[in-house]
């Protein structure tokens, strides 16, 4: 029997493991897509104990205990801190399978040099010794990230966001740029939505009465965006749309929202189409990258939206087909040589042979792996699911130049998730030099490795 998560943990023979050991396990890690606070950053956050950086705001965890029936009060509740982490350690002990149990003890591990598994008899003991660790002055959210060896953190930010706290950062030893996110100007169907352009207005200092108001707005703030460093943008989008429409009709379409008025569904894709192509366009002369986040189905659970709010846990997996109209987008750019650099993602999983031959469509212009598909999201985030996207990746496309992994968290604490990427990364390609269906070339193998836990990334979002 193996060592419980030891040093081989997750590398299966010896060429995994002297990979891992050799080239991966050093790399610096370049973070470019996450939603830690720059706030928290700037103001180097300190924490009061495990529960404060390990379970405030981690949905994972949340969604996981309610599953093994805990109550909500301690999940988002007014139960104690200690109570919280208790009911965690009495879940998590159970939790065979679930990704969750593989990222806990490794944060044990490398943050607090905690080896034994934890569970309701461990508990006390970890609780202790953990916030004895913190409660040093040396676990704040600055030494966190130095400690990780993490070279750039690409935050989530609005475009109305001042980024004060990024200018802040300038001298900070790592790197921490924003990430362009107009989720909130783009879903024009949101009751939400005439209030948020009145601050767009207000930061941009445009009137926003017509579309071509809108995209001066818009691109007003990328150049607020692009002072601070980004060159990198993100959008989320449930279904991949794709509907034409005149100048005029899209300014009917966004005058109608801006008065309150009923938006249909065609509406809605005829205005995200046009909005999605700007910004597309506009990220291509800039140099930017495209991440699109395709297939999440948000906020399921209307009760608990009304009393917790998003992100709390009450997501899933959407199953729109997409193939036909990220074709039809990604080739309308692409006519007309605006096609930016572009990571594809797809939360379902049933789409990582669609997106990866949707790649090859386009890798065009002389760019390295210029249309890339994403790491396995969120709820693929999972030894199968990153085994499943590598491989679908190898199979259809050129594995050596990915991007490699991110955290996509919350939680100062996540980097060895990293670490779990990188072994399962050695451990595929060592198994196929071991099984003599790729070349045992050390000089090639060094820069694969590398290239896919760092060097790739660096060089694709140049920032």
């Amino acid at each position: 029997m193996k060592t419980f998560m030891g040093e081989d943990f997750l590398l299966e023979n010896e060429t995994a493991k002297k990979l891992f050991d050799k080239y991966a396990k050093n790399m610096p890690i370049y973070d470019y897509h996450c939603h830690l606070s720059p706030k928290e950053i700037a103001e180097d956050k300190k924490y009061e104990n495990i529960t404060e950086i390990w379970l405030y705001g981690d949905h994972y965890k949340w969604r996981y205990m309610r599953s093994m029936g805990v109550d909500e009060k301690y999940c988002t509740g007014n139960a104690s801190d200690y109570e919280k982490f208790f009911q965690y350690a009495k879940c998590i002990a159970y939790a065979a399978g679930n990704p969750l149990y593989h990222w806990t003890h490794l944060e044990l591990q490398r943050f607090f040099g905690i080896y034994e598994p934890l569970n309701e008899k461990s508990a006390p003991k970890i609780w202790e010794k953990a916030n004895e660790i913190i409660k040093s002055g040396d676990f704040t959210a600055q030494k966190l990230i130095e400690k990780s060896n993490v070279y750039l953190i690409g935050t989530t930010d609005d475009p109305v966001d001042s980024l004060e706290y990024h200018q802040k950062l300038k001298n900070f030893s790592t790197k921490v740029v924003p990430t362009f996110r107009p989720d909130k100007a783009s879903n024009i169907e949101n009751s939400g939505f005439s209030e948020y352009i009145k601050l767009l207005e207000d930061k941009s200092g445009i009137k926003i009465k017509k579309f071509a108001d809108l995209k001066a707005a818009i691109s007003s703030r990328m150049d607020h965006f692009a002072k601070m460093g980004s060159k990198i943008s993100d959008h989320s989008v449930s279904f991949v749309p794709f509907n034409k429409s005149s100048d005029e009709e899209i300014d009917q379409i966004l005058a109608r929202a801006l008065a309150g008025g009923k938006i249909s569904a065609d509406d809605e894709e005829k205005y995200k189409t046009a909005f999605l192509l700007f910004c597309a366009r506009e990220y291509a002369k800039r140099g930017w990258v495209l991440q699109l986040h395709i297939a999440a189905l948000r906020n399921n659970n209307t009760k608990m939206f009304k009393n917790i709010g998003a992100d709390t846990g009450f997501d899933s997996i959407d199953d729109n087909r997409i193939a036909k109209k990220l074709s039809m987008f990604m080739d309308e750019l692409d006519k007309d040589d605006l096609l930016p650099k572009t990571v594809l993602y797809s939360l379902n999983p049933n789409d990582n042979y669609t997106i990866g031959t949707m790649l090859g469509n386009f890798q065009c212009g002389g760019i390295k792996g210029k249309i890339q598909m994403g790491s396995a999201w969120w709820f693929n985030d999972n030894i199968d699911g990153m085994v499943n996207q590598i491989k679908a990746l190898g199979n259809l496309g050129a594995l050596s130049a990915f991007v490699g992994m991110l955290t996509d968290s919350r939680s100062f604490l996540s980097y060895p998730r990293h670490e779990y990427f990188r072994r399962i990364l050695c451990n595929i390609i060592g198994t196929w030099v071991e099984n003599g269906e790729f070349s045992s070339d050390e000089d090639i193998l060094k820069e694969i490795i590398e290239g896919i836990s760092f060097n790739n990334a660096k060089a694709y979002f140049g920032m």
